[in-house]
């Protein structure tokens, strides 16, 4: 089987595409997975220490140890500024396992040098480790991203994705916890140093079962100044706009999670009277949450890039973070209570909802623009683009801080009306992005309808193709036909429709940005009739899917009525395969015509299906054969 355009590349031939959980059993996501969990695992675990280490462990004198602590987190973003263009050169360049395993035996000479800057107990060495572990992130961030769509078939390409960024997330809590605690204890930099190197051992023993992904653009030159580069890198970049966009939207995330996961101790503690319990608690909640999200989404998405959930996730964002400052303001308590006390006390669970909601949103907002970004990138500049996205992630939280900096410390505003603020902020930023590029809240819509007052079941669509002109045909039945098959359907359909129904309000900005060709009657409007032919026409020569309701107008009985001959003109005119479509138990539903349309409430939640017949060649096929076509996939289920 072809995955992401490519024959399997273990060697296997006709692999099912799988479940997301299923994945965990095979080569293509298992050892990726394992790989890239023990990465960010040691990673944060060895930060933590150092941070817990140096303000209490005497490493630094008392009055350096702030200093001390943000340097840390400065070097380990610092070479996502200096060499993620770099780093994404190379990993379109050259083979991905390969480049792996050496960034995994890289990570296990580092781990080396950790051991050894812990064993002198010298500060400057254990921040040079810090820097040489941001590093070789920085060189395998790109390369985990651009092997998933090598790996995997499209409709896995989301669940992949959320295992990734559960892993990620979860890594970063278990590490954070696990170097805290070994950090505030004495006499256990050995301990540290074995568990260093003994994680980065085990990741490179998963990295070796890791399979082939060939180079993506064998012929590209690496560049190695890093500020040429990264420019190079930031107009590649811009060169698809959604994809662009996407990204600011994954690197304002980030700005998001980083804002709320500094503040929660200094929260705790001065707002939520919460002792290190309370912390470890919301730490946990809000984490563990943002993993359920990434989880999450291959439902809600039915295993297809749904990027109508980033809008959805980015509404919850904001409301659960403006009753999150609402609940920090009303909770009271005295002293550093423990996290069971904290549960227990007035306004606790309001807060923990709040934050529960606010992972699980950021799961859904993220996972989708990830997925978009890898799947819309042409595969030879794929890893450089994710690249970019790292070096805007590491901007991004980086102006974070120095938002949050100027806040608390020079403005003197509080930590919740920080927390308010970027809720808020999240409206604006969010906003911005749907408004430059439509298809984002177009495609919400067309989620939210066919989860809200439909439930839609599938069957044969598989008979689409994936690439090139080809032309549904449907039955018609109610106002929102078109936005159920384009919530079913994986590409991107361009339909053909009755001009008054094109025109409808909010339907109509659903229509224009999905590039709907409106139609009127030839008597009616023959300059608009013939318009509509040549759209058509430009649009099959370009390779687009178009879908047609060829009964020329809605139903008002339920049966199908005849269709017209246009399809014919339309075929001879650009011959492209013609698939026979049906939409059965709309009839009666809220949007259909039966007793008048928009008068039947109690259909919410009705039972709808999408069938697909076999693809047709244009010769020969006539309006009649077609109608005749439709009608046995819809049956009796009108």
């Amino acid at each position: 089987m072809r995955y992401g355009g490519r024959i399997h590349p273990n060697g296997t031939d006709m692999v099912e595409p799988q479940g997301q959980f299923r994945l965990f059993a095979t080569r293509r996501m298992a050892p990726l997975f394992i790989t890239q969990f023990f990465g960010a695992f040691n990673d944060n675990l060895f930060k933590a220490a150092l941070s817990v280490m140096f303000v209490y462990g005497g490493i630094v004198a008392a009055e350096s140890a702030d200093f001390a602590v943000n340097a840390a987190a400065g070097l380990f973003v610092l070479p996502f500024f200096l060499f993620s263009a770099t780093a994404g050169q190379i990993a379109d360049k050259y083979e991905k396992s390969r480049l792996i395993r050496r960034i995994k035996v890289f990570e296990i000479a580092v781990a080396l040098l950790a051991g050894l800057s812990l064993y002198l107990q010298n500060a400057a060495a254990m921040l040079a480790v810090l820097f040489l572990f941001g590093v070789q992130s920085t060189f395998f961030g790109p390369l985990k991203f651009s092997i998933l769509p090598q790996h995997l078939h499209e409709t896995e390409l989301v669940g992949g994705n959320g295992l990734v960024e559960m892993g990620t997330f979860v890594a970063i809590l278990l590490g954070t916890l696990v170097g805290s605690l070994i950090g505030g204890s004495t006499g256990l930099s050995l301990g540290l140093f074995v568990l260093v190197a003994g994680v980065a051992v085990a990741g490179y023993l998963a990295s070796r079962h890791i399979p082939q992904a060939p180079a993506n653009d064998p012929d590209q030159q690496v560049g190695w100044n890093p500020i040429t580069e990264t420019l190079r890198l930031m107009k590649l970049a811009r060169l698809q706009r959604s994809v662009f966009l996407s990204i600011l939207g994954i690197s304002w995330f980030w700005l998001l999670g980083g804002v709320y996961l500094a503040q929660i101790p200094n929260l705790a503690r001065v707002h939520l009277a919460g002792g290190p319990t309370v912390v470890t608690l919301i730490l946990t909640v809000f984490t563990v949450a943002v993993a359920l999200g990434s989880l999450a989404c291959e439902k809600l998405s039915r295993r297809r890039i749904e990027i109508g959930l980033v809008p959805f996730g980015a509404l919850g964002i904001s409301i659960a973070g403006i009753d999150a400052y609402f609940a920090i303001e009303a909770i009271d308590g005295d002293g550093l209570r423990t996290a069971a006390a904290f549960v227990a006390g007035s306004g606790s669970a309001r807060l923990l909802v709040d934050l529960l909601l606010l992972g699980l949103f950021g799961g859904l907002f993220v996972v989708p623009l990830q997925a978009l970004i890898q799947h819309r990138t042409p595969e030879a500049r794929r890893a450089r683009i994710i690249a970019a996205a790292n070096v805007l992630n590491s901007l991004f939280m980086v102006v974070g801080a120095g938002v949050a900096i100027l806040w608390l410390a020079v403005f003197g505003f509080s930590i919740p009306t920080l927390l308010l603020a970027v809720a808020i902020a999240n409206i604006a930023v969010a906003g911005f992005i749907f408004h430059q590029v439509p298809e984002f809240a177009m495609r919400f819509l067309v989620w939210l309808l066919s989860h809200t007052m439909y439930r839609v079941t599938h069957e044969g669509l598989e008979r689409v193709p994936d690439r090139g002109a080809a032309v549904l045909v449907c039955n018609h039945v109610s106002y929102v036909d078109a936005l159920l098959l384009a919530g079913a359907v994986r590409r991107p359909i361009r339909f053909v429709m009755f001009k008054p129904i094109y025109d409808l309000p909010v339907l109509n900005f659903i229509f224009r940005t999905g590039r709907a060709i409106p139609i009127a009657g030839r008597s009616a409007d023959e300059d608009a009739f013939e318009t509509a032919f040549g759209e058509i026409r430009e649009a099959l020569a370009a390779g687009d899917l178009l879908c047609i309701f060829p009964e020329g107008r809605l139903t008002t009985d339920g049966e199908i009525e005849p269709f017209r001959p246009g399809i014919e003109r339309i075929l001879r005119e650009t011959p492209a395969p013609v698939i026979p479509m049906a939409l059965r138990g709309l009839w009666g539903s809220f949007f259909s015509r039966k007793a008048g349309a928009f008068r039947n409430p109690s259909r919410f939640w009705s039972r709808v299906q999408v069938v697909a017949g076999e693809a047709l060649q244009p010769e020969g096929v006539t309006a009649g054969v077609l109608q005749e076509k439709v009608a046995l996939l819809r049956g009796a289920n009108a």
